[in-house]
């Protein structure tokens, strides 16, 4: 169905190229999973097969990429839609129409697909995704996991051979995602349609898929069945890492294969007490309601955050954790309670004002780039902050988030994940004693997490607070003192994170679903349990 030939692409304005001479095939109806660290040709690799490179993104291109015996360079982008779905890593940048069912009828109208058959590829495209009591709902209004399924129903739409889905679960909570992901597989064994998709939580997926590429520097390091491919990985899921450490063969990919050889672990040592820092709340949020036309989004949310102290916040899509967020900073007015910054009320008070204290990184990190380089958002938070900008601590602060090869380049020409550690500079870049971040492994490999979780905790031990929103349980284990489980606006668990996350099933990290009551939650802590 696909075949490269030593395809080497060079983007405009890039003196290295971002994929370098890349030789691959993949049969019709083959699940192919693309993983790699941000910046290794992910995104690029997806975009050849559909034309959106070269044509729309310029560059150099040599070598050839066919799709279903279709010379995809000379047939461009206008054939291959017809061939070729793709569903981009932000669902929300690929949407046109207000409407699902408009939304899923526009490639049609566009293809000049007759209203009656119109009619019924839109039925049909509704049915696979399981959208059709949503089709007349206002797209604003739809979940992240809804949004995601739209971005695919609009794509299948044109009855496509091949389904390229650039991380389609980054933003979704884990039943969402794996809602997402039973829906492809249905459509892969009941339709036959290939599927490529690059992702970095390879625990989601790496049952489902057939093959499993990495790539590496723009280069195909690694290609081969998932199970002979995951232990060779510097990314390995935790169960994979697990297995790999108390050498069980062959290696497991689930949880139901795992449990043989859990069975047999006998731990020698308890796991260690949870401790949270004490001292006076940075932050106190009392009893907190906020309204969204009328319908209630936050339900006396109570919640507070200690100096040095993790937080994290966890819940479905559309709980309200990023309004949370939005009313903590001011950027929306909550009708009662009362949220205190370091004491202070914030009632009253400018976003601005607040933003002195607070640093604030929203989902979408594109809501903070402004400038023309990395380097230049750094500059301008401080700038803005009547703060002296030093050259030697920008540079500084960028090589911490392995951004100093890049210092000089305009920050959406970047890919998410970068992007994502650029807004997470920017933010920081006055070291306020408050961190309220929404989504911020986003997009991230799992070099770059542990990186960013090594900082964290750098600041952690200074005193500095972090609120965490995310979908990442394998993050929140790693890093949260507490976590706050929000569900439809409410706070219905919160707790030392052992406590909460064994307990809540739809949250908990591989290691304690596998390992259900030890109180275990990372592959360190049943290394430690078994000395």
């Amino acid at each position: 169905m696909i075949a490269i030939r030593r395809l080497t692409y060079t983007y405009p304005q890039r003196s290295s190229p971002a994929l370098r001479d890349v030789t691959w095939d993949v049969a019709d109806g083959e699940f192919v999973l693309v993983a790699g660290a941000s910046g290794s040709g992910k995104s690029t690799l997806l975009r050849c097969l559909n034309g959106l490179v070269p044509h729309f993104s310029g560059g150099v291109l040599a070598g050839q990429v066919t799709v279903g015996g279709i010379d995809v360079v000379t047939a461009g982008p206008r054939v291959l839609s017809r061939h070729v779905g793709f569903v981009a890593q932000d669902p929300e940048a690929q949407a046109v129409l207000d409407r699902v069912e408009g939304e899923i009828a526009f490639a049609l109208e566009n293809a000049a697909v007759p209203p009656a058959e119109m009619r019924l590829r839109v039925e049909e495209a509704l049915d696979l995704v399981d959208l059709t009591p949503l089709r007349d709902r206002p797209l604003h209004t739809l979940s992240g996991g809804e949004r995601q399924r739209l971005a695919i129903a609009a794509a299948l739409a044109l009855r496509p051979r091949v389904l390229a889905l650039d991380e389609p679960t980054s933003q979704l909570d884990p039943q969402s995602a794996e809602d997402v992901l039973r829906a492809l597989v249905r459509l892969n064994e009941d339709l036959g349609l290939t599927i490529i998709l690059a992702e970095h939580r390879l625990e989601r997926i790496a049952r489902y898929a057939d093959r499993l590429t990495y790539l590496a520097a723009g280069r195909v390091a690694h290609d081969g069945p998932v199970r002979e491919v995951l232990p060779r990985l510097p990314a390995a899921p935790p169960l994979v890492q697990l297995a790999g450490a108390l050498g069980w063969r062959p290696t497991p990919l689930t949880i139901k294969e795992a449990k043989p050889f859990a069975a047999a672990v006998t731990p020698t040592a308890a796991p260690p007490a949870a401790e949270s820092p004490a001292g006076l709340p940075l932050l106190q949020v009392e009893g907190l309601r906020f309204s969204y036309n009328g319908h209630l989004t936050l339900k006396d949310v109570n919640l507070s955050v200690a100096p040095g102290e993790a937080v994290a916040l966890v819940g479905r899509n559309g709980a309200g954790k990023s309004t949370l967020l939005r009313c903590i900073v001011g950027l929306l007015r909550g009708q009662a309670g009362e949220v205190h910054i370091n004491g202070r009320p914030a009632r009253g008070r400018d976003v601005a004002d607040i933003c002195r204290e607070v640093g604030y990184l929203p989902q979408n990190p594109d809501d903070l780039l402004f400038a023309d380089t990395v380097a230049d958002e750094i500059r301008a938070t401080l700038r803005n902050h009547g703060l002296p900008e030093r050259a030697a601590e920008i540079a500084a602060s960028l090589e911490r988030l392995d951004l100093g090869d890049v210092a000089a380049v305009y920050p959406r020409d970047l890919s998410v994940g970068q992007r994502q550690r650029v807004a997470l500079g920017a933010v920081t870049a006055t070291r306020p004693r408050l961190l309220l971040f929404d989504e911020p492994t986003r997009g991230l490999d799992r070099a770059a997490k542990e990186e960013l979780l090594a900082l964290w905790r750098g600041w952690l031990a200074e005193g500095t607070a972090l609120l965490l929103v995310t979908h990442d349980v394998e993050m929140a284990a790693a890093i949260a003192h507490r976590t706050v489980v929000l569900s439809q606006g409410e706070v219905i668990a919160a707790g030392p994170t052992r406590d909460v996350l064994t307990a809540t099933p739809h949250f908990a990290p591989q290691i304690a679903r596998l390992f259900p009551g030890r109180g275990w939650l990372t592959v360190a802590d049943v290394l430690a349990a078994l000395n």
